[in-house]
């Protein structure tokens, strides 16, 4: 019983045991949770993971065995389940998307928003001016708009410039086995130019040893050796990212075994006043970025790590988050971080022919002085040869 889950987990990267496998049974055979799927799901978690950098990979393999069967319950669903529910699929012609306008400039946006909030009375299903599922108003979920805000549910057409619900992201998996030794190569540069630059150190041994030779003192010194790179990283997660996981989670194994001084932080989309370490606790934990622009110095290099992938708004102007109404633009964190850090770069994990078609990677691409290159072995060289550049 349960073998292929063991297995499955196996293969995922936890290391499930046949001593845990007997432990789940038993549990289960002492009733000691009830016959409730989210009851398993922590039950099992319990006994097999035990370390939390470990639970992503836990939950993935747990929802690809038992999807279907099984599934943990989804946090904070406070919505009726029929109003998340896609009661239709509004299925469109490119001629008929053609003709969908959007409303206009985010004032007008919001400012209808809040009008037809007060004007409607009930759920509403389909059609074109009434917050709720399908159709093609700016307002709610499930169907399409070129711009609109969206409010419940998930998925849909990724075209929404604001989202208002909570959503809970994982952590990236920072012990993650690259395929590739490719990576870490590239990330050394960094390393080499700092031992080129860096100061001696005191060769102590060597000291003792020549002034007992000369019968003075006989000061020996040597290159500094260890890793003198301070690299302060925010990854951008969840929402479009989620297709960039594996690449980014790569990526940030490798940067933790290649610096000795790293900070890492999550945002979403775009950064604002505060940003978090741990994403299951982002809604309580939170940073003030400009207390970590603070508290380090400008002597660390400062890497950004997303698709830039976002409605212009995000970037441009105050209230255009997707999650909260943040006074400043996140144009003008940008640009705070890039004055504080003056060696800046920004990877992007979606390939660089695609840069074009999306108005705020090139907003991004403008703020960072064009310091943006693409999350390839070649992107990766270029930017660290710029991160190594004086300026």
């Amino acid at each position: 019983m349960f073998i292929s889950f063991v297995e499955a987990l196996r293969r995922g990267g936890i290391p499930a045991s046949l001593k845990e496998h007997l432990l789940l049974l038993e549990a289960l055979d002492a009733d000691v949770i009830a016959a409730e799927p989210e009851q398993f799901y922590y039950l099992a978690r319990s006994v097999f993971v035990h370390d939390e950098s470990q639970i992503d990979r836990f939950d993935r393999v747990f929802a690809e065995v038992f999807k279907g069967i099984l599934a943990p319950a989804a946090p904070g669903a406070e919505i009726p389940e029929e109003w998340l529910k896609k009661i239709a699929e509004l299925y469109l012609t490119p001629e008929q998307m053609a003709e969908i306008k959007a409303l206009g400039s985010w004032d007008e946006i919001m400012a209808a928003l809040k009008q037809r909030l007060a004007e409607q009375t009930g759920r509403h299903e389909g059609g074109s001016k009434w917050i709720g599922t399908g159709g093609t108003s700016p307002f709610g979920h499930g169907g399409y708009n070129p711009e609109g805000v969206r409010i419940g549910g998930e998925g849909g057409q990724g075209r929404a410039i604001k989202v208002w619900e909570r959503r809970d992201f994982k952590d990236l998996d920072g012990d993650r086995q690259l395929g590739t030794r490719n990576i870490k190569v590239a990330l050394r540069r960094l390393r080499r130019f700092a031992r080129e630059g860096a100061a001696d150190e005191l060769d102590l041994d060597g000291t003792i040893d020549g002034t007992a030779r000369q019968g003075w003192l006989d000061v020996k010194m040597r290159p500094e050796r260890h890793n003198a790179v301070k690299l302060l990283l925010f990854l951008d997660i969840g929402g479009s990212m989620d297709g960039h996981v594996r690449l980014c989670e790569e990526l940030f194994s490798a940067a933790r075994t290649e610096f000795k001084h790293l900070e890492h932080y999550y945002f979403h989309n775009c950064i604002y006043e505060g940003v978090w370490k741990d994403n299951r606790r982002r809604h309580v934990e939170r940073t003030a970025t400009i207390d970590i622009i603070h508290k380090f110095g400008p002597d660390h290099k400062l890497v950004i790590v997303g698709d830039a992938a976002m409605s212009p708004y995000e970037v441009s102007h105050p209230g255009g988050s997707i999650e909260h109404m943040n006074e400043e633009s996140g144009a003008v964190w940008i640009k705070r971080l890039t004055t504080a850090y003056h060696s800046a770069a920004w990877l992007n994990p979606t390939p660089e022919a695609y840069w074009g078609h999306s108005a705020s990677t090139s907003l991004l691409k403008t703020l960072m002085d064009d310091r943006m290159y693409p999350l390839t072995l070649e992107g990766l060289d270029d930017a660290t040869r710029a991160l190594s550049r004086k300026r």
